[in-house]
């Protein structure tokens, strides 16, 4: 079992937690109980964008409560997926070439930087190219979006640092715990945690997004 979390953003840019629960990590069921409470307690307009790591439940059942939404998959993730597919000697080069692709200016030259790599390394390293280009489409959605919004689509890091300091504290105390206990424990560090969280970049662009307008590598 572990923690379920999901984080939001209002029209004027301020995080908020909004979906917690206890789960299991891959279970589509896990996620879909989760997903199904936020929209019976008012999101009832699909988020236009999700940002998560490859955890396969959460997309399924994504994909069932809201359809509509776009994929993003987190970019500090992929890049240890793909560099635990090679020896130790190539991932620092590796790594190098993977930042060409997300830190690209525009989809058309991120794409390029994909293909670049995988003609690089797929004699040898095929395993680590395959786990690359097949989430190419939901790895670059972000270009589809404001370029000062970018920072925060490329990873999940707003709830990977808010649990850093999770882990900190239930570490120290978990021999004591009950079940209940540290849901309660994790939930109260998590709303502690979210009077520090600061507002999303670009929240002038927020609005846009709302009434639907387009962007294209960033530009409206």
């Amino acid at each position: 079992e572990c923690m379920l979390v999901l984080i939001g953003a209002t029209p004027e840019g301020k995080k908020e937690l909004i979906g917690f629960k206890v789960g299991v990590r891959e279970s589509s069921q896990s996620w879909r109980e989760l997903l199904i409470d936020v929209k019976q307690r008012g999101l009832q307009i699909a988020p236009e964008i999700a940002v998560g790591d490859g955890a396969l439940g959460f997309w399924k059942a994504l994909d069932e409560i809201f359809p509509g939404t776009r994929h993003q998959r987190c970019w500090v993730h992929k890049t240890v997926n793909v560099l635990d597919k090679v020896p130790l000697s190539v991932q620092a080069d590796m790594k190098k070439d993977l930042r060409e692709v997300y830190w690209a200016p525009s989809r058309a030259s991120a794409e390029v930087a994909i293909d670049v790599f995988a003609e690089k390394y797929r004699a040898k390293y095929g395993r680590a190219v395959e786990c690359l280009v097949k989430d190419r489409e939901a790895l670059l959605a972000f270009y589809d979006f404001p370029a000062e919004h970018w920072d925060h689509l490329r990873t999940t890091n707003p709830i990977e640092s808010v649990f850093a300091t999770v882990r900190h504290r239930t570490v120290r105390t978990k021999g004591s715990l009950s079940p209940t206990t540290a849901r309660l424990m994790v939930f109260k560090l998590v709303i502690a945690a979210s009077k520090t969280w600061r507002r999303l970049k670009g929240t002038n662009q927020l609005p846009k997004i709302i009434a639907g307008v387009s962007f294209r590598d960033g530009i409206e």
